[in-house]
């Protein structure tokens, strides 16, 4: 199955994560089938990046989004 996840990068005690779709037996940070966007948890408000076209492209294909991506692309008005 394809999933919709977060794939961290960043520093120790800084974490900035991407977005990506993978595999779902991969590792967090495997191997990726594409990177569709970005998010920032260490700014006030939280920095949410995300190409919509490429989100809506891989959810019309199936992929499964996890709980905290969902509400990202929730946020950033992708998804209902």
């Amino acid at each position: 199955m394809v999933k919709m996840r977060l794939a961290r990068i960043g520093e120790k005690k800084v974490p900035m994560y991407r977005i990506v779709v993978a595999d779902s037996r991969t590792p967090r940070n495997g191997a990726v089938i594409a990177e569709i966007g970005s998010f920032n948890p260490n700014v006030e408000p939280h920095e949410v990046k995300i190409n919509e076209d490429l989100a809506k492209e891989w959810l019309n294909k199936g992929a499964q989004p996890t709980t905290v991506v969902a509400k990202l692309l929730k946020q950033a008005g992708v998804r209902k």
